[in-house]
């Protein structure tokens, strides 16, 4: 059996392939090859988010109370094999609904499954650091099914590439079940704010009245929110523009700019992940909320092939951020309550609520009034996601619990020794 931090490493990078196959590949494939308007794949796009917004959060209060963090995960990744043979099979409407709102259900279920099994066999002090690696794992696998992805969709279709989630899934499935169980803190994995893994059950957690009473939490959520109304179509349509201008290299456009963004996230995590302790959450998260807009505003200026995708290395440090600071806000924001996974559900809404809302907005926009005009929107709402943060979101950093952490973990190492 191989250990905790290397299942963690596995877990993160396979599980991106089986996650990002059916990602910005989707899109491109019914508008380009399928040819879906923007309004239909808009339509399946909110409705299915719709649905998995009505259940993240109670999804997230789920993963607080169950000890089967390992079980949610497999079931997860599991549906999302099954919604890409969904796809494979039967690219119609309905059809496509339905595997949309699989995914949806998955996608809400796995993320949190799996930054609670990260909490649950890393101490506090580590945190920091174990973050960013799984982002930096994440990111890796991006990268590779996004080579693997291009090469496919070149010589066979684009339809070929969701075959090779089943295949992600199954290897992730491996590397989730060869943590133990045993090794999992129950009561950290919720932040409980205990050590004590038989309190897992024990511990008192806060009410669902902890959301909107806790400030920073509700301030980041509103973050959040706009952050994804202006992130979530950008790479989509700017893949779609490269398919219009290269129809036979779709795929493998789409592989470029994942490969690009990816390309910078992977260092980016690793770099905020060391750093985050020591230079506070809030002036790195403020770098990731101003190159959104900046990457939003850049796009309209020339259709060219190789200006669209170096572009893209902006969203490298935006997202790769983002992704690797928000899970680590939100344990400094919960810590003690016991309802990690339920703020960890309740942002994922708000994400999943804006992210929803704008790919059904930026595709009647681009119907109506072109590119251009979506790109300079999708700006307008990074602008305003950069002004409350920096207006409004105080540092999460908690130094007293960082240092006692070291201190405990420290006087262990040096009675074992």
């Amino acid at each position: 059996m191989i250990s905790i931090p290397y299942a963690l490493d596995a877990l993160n990078f396979f599980a991106a392939d089986a996650r990002n196959a059916l990602g910005p590949f989707v899109n491109v494939y019914l508008v380009t090859d399928r040819h879906w308007s923007q309004t239909e794949f808009g339509l399946v796009a909110t409705t299915s988010g719709l649905l998995g917004i009505a259940l993240q959060t109670p999804i997230g209060a789920a993963i607080d109370l169950t000890p089967a963090k390992r079980a949610v995960i497999v079931l997860s990744i599991s549906a999302m094999a099954f919604a890409s043979l969904i796809i494979f099979g039967l690219p119609t409407f309905w059809p496509m609904a339905v595997a949309f709102g699989v995914l949806a259900i998955a996608g809400d279920a796995f993320a949190p499954a799996v930054a609670a099994l990260t909490l649950g066999v890393t101490p506090k002090s580590g945190l920091a650091r174990r973050l960013g690696r799984n982002s930096a794992f994440d990111h890796a696998g991006n990268i590779a099914i996004a080579i693997v992805a291009g090469a496919i969709g070149y010589v066979l279709s684009q339809r070929a590439v969701f075959l090779m989630v089943p295949v992600f899934a199954i290897l992730t499935t491996a590397a989730v079940l060869s943590i133990p169980a045993s090794a999992i803190n129950q009561a950290r994995a919720r932040d409980a704010g205990s050590d004590d893994n038989a309190a897992g059950d024990r511990t008192s957690t806060a009410g669902y009245g902890v959301l909107f009473r806790t400030k920073p939490l509700v301030i980041f959520a509103l973050c959040a929110f706009f952050f994804h109304f202006a992130n979530a179509p950008l790479l989509p349509l700017v893949g779609q523009k490269l398919a219009l201008q290269f129809p036979k290299e779709a795929t493998a456009m789409m592989s470029f700019c994942i490969i690009a963004a990816q390309g910078v996230m992977l260092p980016i995590a690793i770099l905020v992940g060391r750093n985050a302790d020591t230079w506070g959450r809030r002036p790195i998260f403020l770098i990731a909320f101003a190159a959104l807009p900046i990457r939003a505003a850049l796009y309209p200026l020339s259709d060219n092939a190789f200006w669209l995708i170096a572009i893209q290395l902006l969203d490298g440090v935006g997202a790769g951020i983002y992704q690797a600071l928000t899970p680590l806000v939100i344990a400094d924001i919960m810590h003690g309550t016991g309802r990690y996974n339920l703020a960890q559900g309740a942002i994922a809404t708000t994400q999943g609520v804006g992210a929803s809302v704008s790919a059904l907005a930026a595709g009647v926009v681009v119907d109506h009034f072109g590119y251009s005009v979506s790109f300079l929107a999708l700006g307008a709402a990074a602008a305003l996601a950069f002004l409350v943060f920096f207006g409004f979101m105080p540092e999460t950093r908690d130094e007293d619990s960082i240092a006692h952490d070291r201190e405990t973990l420290a006087l262990k190492g040096a009675a074992s020794s």
